[in-house]
């Protein structure tokens, strides 16, 4: 039987972890939600419901995965009598691979617009004509779908290394070089004429303009941004030693997700507010709404270059413990199938992700429950199965692991107190299931249509 590999250092699980966490939901899905959704009010709500609903759980993915020491769905099966439960483990695989059929298309996009940079189709363009660039960029197969294929082929490369020379020397790489990139970029977008609105946009709540649907958002964001309910955090987890001190890492990882979070807002809204743009741009704003932003500044393309290099290694990040929970799952950690199957995988997600790169081109007109590939993918994955894998974990480990072995594991590496397992144990078995409840009423539409009823 093959030895169960571990992270090499405990600063490693914690930035690979960390880096799973932050991708595209920090960098790029945050700050268009929190421009959306009112934002200091919605930042507050955010940082709330992250601590209160995504710690327990998160917090609950690391026990189950170090005890059971196993790939994700084997672990399921062996922390209970009834084998039914691995098709948590199961749900979680397949919710990666499709989420991942999508998330490559913009981590794709990302890499095409580093590309146009040095060929300066950026220069002296109008926000207008940068969206319209955009629509141009999105629409050419070719060039997406070559593009999508070079960002599964860099993960498939690093995650085909394993977890310490692969994952974990590429993450101790990428997150410090992130964290520097964003500093100099909020220092530079605070030192603009009128950075200040945006500052006080971000970090002042005013809960006049906060909303139902924004609550809600912010009770999502706090599970998204968390990589929660995909047992991705199972399988990091599963390559812990016991001496590991799992309600420090927890916490370590939520402040550097936060922090990121933090980051991209103070670097985004200064610049939004100082050159009068809108805040609520939505999903565009990053592709559409900021380059007109660094354009208007000196050596503006320069720091937008910057910002597509971080946003490439946190979405690379997220990609490759993705892949890793998918060839655990096939594997069941032989080491001597992983680089095949890796390449298997790679190449089975650039194939099921082709419809998803062609849905702003070619694709465009074909629509499923009146959503392209890409919309209904993310829908699906974003709206449904990461909230019912969250769901499920949260029953699991409340209800079918006995509370003796959650505080003997929870114990292991940390000098916890009966009081602080206690809470964590309510909120885990009681609080952070009815939060996901609510946000799938949400997604179904209930709750409008309670709305409509009574209206």
């Amino acid at each position: 039987m093959s030895q169960q590999e571990q992270w090499k250092s405990k600063l490693g699980f914690i930035l690979a972890a960390a880096g799973s966490a932050i991708g595209l939901g920090a960098i790029w899905k945050f700050p268009y939600v929190a421009g959306t959704g009112g934002g200091g009010a919605f930042f507050l709500l955010f940082l709330v419901f992250t601590f209160v609903l995504g710690m327990p759980l998160l917090l609950g993915e690391f026990i189950i995965g170090r005890r059971g020491q196993s790939d994700p769905v084997n672990t399921y099966r062996k922390l209970t009598d009834n084998p039914k439960w691995s098709l948590i483990g199961k749900l979680g695989v397949f919710t990666c691979f499709m989420l991942l059929s999508f998330y490559s298309v913009v981590g794709g996009w990302i890499i095409l617009y580093i590309l146009k940079i040095f060929t300066g189709a950026f220069n002296g363009l109008t926000q207008d004509q940068y969206g319209a660039l955009f629509g141009e960029i999105i629409a050419n197969p070719l060039t997406t779908l070559t593009a999508q294929l070079v960002f599964l082929f860099i993960t498939i490369l690093v995650v085909a290394k394993g977890v310490q020379k692969g994952i974990e020397v590429a993450s101790k790489v990428m997150m410090p070089a992130l964290l520097i990139l964003f500093i100099g970029l909020v220092i530079r977008s605070l030192s603009l004429e009128g950075a200040m609105d945006g500052v006080e946009f971000l970090l002042v709540p005013d809960f006049s303009k906060l909303t139902s649907e924004s609550i809600l958002f912010a009770l999502g964001q706090s599970f998204f941004t968390l990589s929660l309910g995909v047992s991705v955090m199972v399988t990091y987890a599963s390559y812990l030693p016991k001496k590991q001190n799992l309600p420090q890492s927890a916490i370590s990882i939520i402040a550097l997700n936060i922090v990121i979070a933090l980051l991209a807002g103070l670097a985004i809204f200064p610049g939004v507010f100082s050159f009068d743009l809108e805040p609520n741009a939505g999903p565009v704003l990053i592709f559409s709404v900021l380059p007109a932003v660094f354009n208007q500044m000196p050596f503006g393309m320069y720091f937008f270059l910057a910002f597509l290099i971080l946003f490439l290694f946190a979405a690379l990040t997220s990609a490759f413990s993705m892949v890793e929970i998918i060839v655990a799952a096939v594997t069941k950690n032989k080491q001597e199938k992983r680089k095949k199957t890796t390449w298997i995988v790679g190449i089975l997600i650039f194939v099921v992700g082709i419809p998803s790169c062609l849905s702003y081109g070619v694709l465009a007109d074909v629509k499923l429950f009146d959503k392209t590939f890409f919309d209904l993918v993310d829908f699906a994955v974003s709206n449904v199965l990461m909230p019912l894998g969250a769901l499920l974990i949260a029953i699991f480990v409340s209800r079918k692991v006995s509370k003796d072995v959650l505080y003997e594991e929870l114990r292991q590496g940390s000098r916890i107190s009966q009081s602080f397992f206690s809470i964590w144990y309510f909120l885990l078995k009681y609080v952070t299931p009815i939060a996901i409840i609510v946000v799938f009423l949400d997604v179904l539409g209930l709750f409008k249509w309670i709305g409509k009823l009574f209206s």
